[in-house]
């Protein structure tokens, strides 16, 4: 029960991060790095893994300290969510080269645990799409 209850704060910590970088992205003055930076501090706290570092390796490596720190594959799919969202924000703001590089980690991710990330829609529809099917299965506050 207690790791339940811990998993949800993760998760729904990890929500509240990315409903508020929608915001940041979506306000009268959308500021794409600051949603970006937003998503990196959440996946940091989320994974109990120093955000920074984690996010410096290559996709496949990501992939490994995921899995062998025993991150749920809940949390997992979240951060890769969040990892692709990202991705478009560094886009917006100029920045390729880490675009590409958090695209692929994502893309590392939903290979490994096998979930989609709806690429198709772009990331903020894909968001929207997965935090709208999710709500059911969280408990309401």
């Amino acid at each position: 029960m207690l790791q339940q209850d811990y998993l949800m704060r993760m998760i729904l910590q990890l929500i509240e991060a990315i409903m508020k970088s929608l915001e940041t992205s979506r306000g009268a003055a959308p500021d794409p790095e600051a949603s970006a930076d937003l998503l990196e501090a959440a996946i940091g706290t989320a994974t109990d893994i120093d955000g920074a570092t984690l996010l410096s390796l290559e996709p496949e490596s990501v992939v490994s300290i995921l899995q062998v720190s025993g991150t749920d594959p809940r949390v997992v799919e979240y951060v890769g969510r969040s990892l692709f969202l990202e991705s478009a924000y560094l886009n917006q703001a100029s920045n390729p080269e880490l675009a590409a590089l958090r695209a692929s980690q994502a893309q590392a991710l939903a290979d490994a645990y096998g979930f989609d990330l709806d690429a198709e829609v772009g990331a903020e529809a894909a968001m929207d799409a997965f935090l709208e099917s999710e709500r059911e299965k969280l408990p309401q506050a």
